[in-house]
């Protein structure tokens, strides 16, 4: 660019001279200032930083070096002439010079900066991208994807009209329609949401409109994961699923949020979990005094404290990790002792229903006897609250995991019934998005594979709600208890799975294949109901439940047994379990919970086990 500018700059100053004095091929009264114009411009233009400037990474940096590296040589340049002499020279040409000479600096590399774009597009053949919202987000993403190889952005679309049929970055703003167009044309490739700041609802009617495009749908980080370091602008991901519940997180009460944890000793069982990992996190912010995690997984627990150390290191919060299962009474109860325990949150469980449903004693001792465990440990330590995180599957449960799960609801009911200082509650919901299990990555693996995307029943339903809205909401619940409730939370509409999955491979740029469209990409396999696994699922036994003071926590109006019922249950069921009886322990779950109704399609009993006849019989006994 040095060499570039040497040669070029004499003839605009020669050029400069000839539109001073009128004339095509003027007679220069000083030659010599032909010569000494690039030797002085030059220097200054070197001074001023443009050749440290990168061509292809030009911005407005390079406008101000050019106009103070021309203004100065200018200025210099006449201050020569003068005491040289300049008879003949009107002094005007040297601002002409200082003119022409910015437009053939900018000009000439922006000509290079635009040959080098082509020619990197051309060899690497980017994937074409209109950017949806023309905002601050969206410029800036335009911005950074331009010097980039993977896209290339050929437009911005925007729903505001004040916005259509404008430039901005040399693209143009286009509506709906013209975003229909380009795609048809083979333009756009790909859609890139640039809506850091619109609500879930907005972002919603977005979707669903570019879902009927054959165009794949990808997302910015949020505004708070940009400003918080998390993420850049530049970050493309897929659209997050949650984008397609339509339904925006209710603020949490910060009243309620920090009753039970502020400057509190808090115990998490099951730290390692999707769920109880959230907890964790939700707790940090709410600073703790103390913080102690219990986890059976060595590498969950490990995994957590490390993360949740980092967390804490400013906040002078401690963190405890206890390895160990809630079966083991009294690991838990010396825990809480020894830590002054105040509030207990039980996230651990066996919720996975197919493997469940295959191994129901492992679900009886963890679901069941941990959960008793658990809180008779807490009760005898003097911990204030206790609170289960429960599932939607306890009501009117198929399977063996909703059952075990209803039962000990049933247990925390019957030890809040009889009387305890400990304040016992529940909190039910239904399933969280990126779980260990959930359904999502596991549809976008499959997506990825080609296909097929595997779905168990056309008309299935879930509930859906994200894991920190569901971690929040289960605080503010616990906050509210008062010793016994059944807390629901609200997880909006259901969604039905064959729709999720239909959504999610036409928003990754695909196309579903069926009997209406042969020639698709990727083919929906409807696999049949899993052992125990229900079409609906359900959040109350009936229309029974009551507001609460939170507009997303309802409680629910249900039976419970009286504590001798409770007792004598847990005697069978240890029983059943010491012996392996796993037809014992179905025939107690029908027996104790309302509405168990086993699936038709339930593995078959296990034969009972050869010794202590007369014990197993026991509970058997008692059913009748």
């Amino acid at each position: 660019m040095v060499l570039a500018d040497l040669v070029a700059l004499p003839l605009v100053f020669v050029v400069a001279y000839a539109v001073r004095v009128g004339d095509v091929l003027p007679t220069v009264a000083q030659p010599w200032l032909i010569l000494l114009a690039p030797l002085i411009t030059v220097p200054f233009l070197y001074v001023s930083g443009l050749y440290r400037a990168v061509v292809r990474y030009l911005g407005g940096e390079a406008a101000i070096a050019i106009f103070t590296g021309m203004a100065m040589a200018a200025v210099v340049l006449a201050a020569s002439g003068s005491l040289l002499g300049l008879e003949g020279t009107p002094r005007s040409v040297f601002i002409i010079y200082a003119v022409f000479g910015m437009l053939w600096l900018g000009a000439s590399r922006f000509l290079v900066r635009r040959y080098l774009f082509w020619a990197l597009h051309v060899r690497e053949r980017p994937e074409r991208v209109a950017i949806f919202g023309a905002g601050t987000s969206g410029i800036q993403l335009a911005m950074a994807l331009a010097n980039g190889r993977q896209y290339s952005p050929t437009a911005f679309v925007d729903d505001q009209r004040e916005a259509q049929g404008s430039l901005i970055q040399g693209l143009p703003v286009l509506n709906r329609q013209g975003l229909h167009n380009y795609v048809k044309q083979g333009k756009v490739e790909t859609v890139l949401l640039a809506m850091p700041s619109a609500t879930r609802a907005q972002r919603l009617r977005v979707i669903t409109f570019l879902e009927k495009l054959p165009v794949k749908v990808k997302s910015v980080p949020s505004m708070c994961d940009i400003v918080s370091g998390k993420a850049s602008i530049e970050q493309i991901r897929d659209v997050a699923i949650e984008d397609l519940l339509g339904r925006d997180p209710v603020p949490p009460q910060g009243n309620l949020l920090g009753a039970c944890i502020a400057g509190r000793n808090v115990l998490v069982t099951g730290a390692g979990g999707s769920i109880g990992s959230e907890l964790c996190r939700q707790i940090i912010q709410l600073n703790p005094r103390r913080l102690v995690l219990v986890e059976h997984n060595e590498f969950g627990l490990y995994s957590m404290e490390r993360e949740l150390t980092e967390l804490a290191a400013q906040q002078d919060i401690e963190i405890v990790a206890v390895l160990g299962s809630v079966v083991a009474r009294g690991l838990l109860e010396s825990v809480c002792r020894r830590y002054g325990i105040q509030t207990l949150y039980h996230a651990a469980a066996y919720k996975h229903v197919p493997i469940v449903e295959m191994n129901p004693s492992a679900g009886v001792r963890n679901n069941i006897i941990g959960t008793f465990s658990a809180a008779e440990a807490a009760e005898n330590a003097g911990v204030e609250r206790f609170i289960l995180v429960s599932t939607d599957k306890a009501v009117r449960p198929t399977n063996v995991m909703g059952a075990t799960k209803r039962f000990a609801e049933l247990i925390l009911q019957g030890m809040a019934l009889r009387g305890s200082n400990t304040v016992f509650s529940m909190v039910r919901f239904g399933n969280v998005l990126g779980s260990s299990g959930s359904v999502v990555p596991l549809f976008r693996e499959q997506i990825r594979q080609g296909g097929p995307v595997t779905v168990t029943h056309p008309e299935v339903t879930r509930y859906f709600m994200t894991i920190p809205e569901a971690s929040q909401l289960v605080i503010q619940a616990g906050s509210m208890a008062e010793g016994g409730e059944v807390f629901v939370l609200d997880m909006g509409e259901p969604v039905r799975i064959f729709d999720l999955a239909t959504a999610m491979i036409h928003l990754m740029g695909y196309s579903v294949r069926d009997e209406q469209n042969p020639l698709g990409d990727i083919e929906i396999h409807f696999s049949g109901l899993r052992p125990g696994e229900k079409l609906y699922e359900e959040l109350l036994f009936g229309d029974d439940g009551v507001g609460t003071r939170h507009p997303m926590i309802m409680q629910a109006r249900e039976e419970a047994h009286p504590w001798a019922v409770i007792e004598k249950a847990l005697d069978q069921f240890r029983i059943a379990l010491e012996v392996g009886d796993e037809a014992a322990m179905r025939q107690l779950l029908r027996r104790y919970v309302m509405g168990y109704a086993p699936a038709a399609h339930d593995q078959p009993e296990l034969p009972a086990a050869p010794s202590r006849r007369d014990e197993v019989d026991a509970p058997r006994a008692a059913l009748h």
